[in-house]
């Protein structure tokens, strides 16, 4: 930890592990002033990884809708951010979460897409080339991806490439009549990567940046649970979403499905046929 103590310009006194997700070394440090930071390191390509990490934090924080653990400094070693107290949850946790998120899908751009590529867990998540219509993007830049790293992982045979294939092109009639402008996405929110503070409110941790349609940020959100009613409700009196967004919902989480499937291996890969199914009845 020393090159740490040169760019914190202070001597570390107390340094323990601390949770950090199944592919990141998370650690806490404490200087001798009293600050207390948290430190993220990745072995592999790390370098990438903590760049990717580090500009998607910058970017959610624009917004300034949600509190976003502020980086102070990253290399090809260590991602330095602030470290945030945990604490319990106020009475209106959920309703304050959903129109907190409301507010930051308000950021737009005139893109689909990102300034560069990075990752959704270990997955390489392509945010270019950048596109303007949304069905393309999700097209070709997740689900398609997606599906090509399942070929070559092996998980693919002909009935699943028949699925695939016929599901690409049901995918636009299904997407028809909810275009919206780029919102900013978090891009994979579920229960583990948000946190409470001290103050009870939330923070948006480990995000996979990108600016999408926000119904993909919200499928996500479906796909394991640990949001409630409140939620969904408050965020859509904050900003109304597209009629028929929860029938999209699945279409959404298959991003994900499939995405778990490439990492995981072949237990997602009977909800990811099953997922291509329901949506060719």
């Amino acid at each position: 930890m020393l090159n740490l103590e040169n760019i914190l310009n202070e001597k570390i006194i107390n340094n323990f592990s601390v949770g950090g997700g199944c592919i990141a070394d998370s650690r806490k440090i404490k200087t001798e002033s009293g600050k207390e930071y948290f430190i993220k390191s990745y072995s592999g390509s790390g370098n990438q990884i903590l760049q990717n990490e580090a500009n998607g934090l910058k970017e959610l924080s624009k917004s300034g809708a949600i509190r976003i653990p502020k980086v102070v400094y990253f290399d090809i070693e260590f991602l330095v951010l602030e470290f945030i107290k945990t604490g319990n949850r106020k009475t209106d946790f959920s309703e304050s979460f959903g129109r907190q998120f409301a507010e930051m899908h308000k950021t737009t751009s005139e893109l689909f897409g990102f300034f560069e590529d990075n990752f959704i867990g270990a997955t390489l998540q392509k945010n270019l080339p950048r596109k303007e219509n949304w069905t393309e993007f999700y097209l070709e830049n997740r689900l398609v991806f997606q599906f090509k790293l399942a070929e070559k992982k092996g998980y693919v045979d002909s009935r699943f490439r028949d699925l695939f294939n016929r599901f690409e092109k049901v995918v636009p009639k299904l997407l028809k009549g909810s275009e919206e402008p780029p919102s900013l996405l978090h891009g994979d929110l579920w229960g583990g990567n948000f946190m409470v503070d001290e103050f009870g409110e939330p923070v948006l941790i480990d995000p996979a940046v990108y600016y999408g349609h926000r119904e993909a940020d919200l499928g996500m959100t479906r796909l394991f649970g640990g949001f409630d009613s409140k939620f969904y409700s408050s965020y859509n009196e904050a900003n109304p979403l597209p009629d028929g967004w929860e029938e999209r919902v699945d279409l959404y989480k298959f991003y994900h499905i499939i995405n778990h499937l490439n990492l995981f291996g072949t237990g997602y890969l009977s909800q990811t046929i099953s997922t291509l199914k329901n949506y060719l009845r």
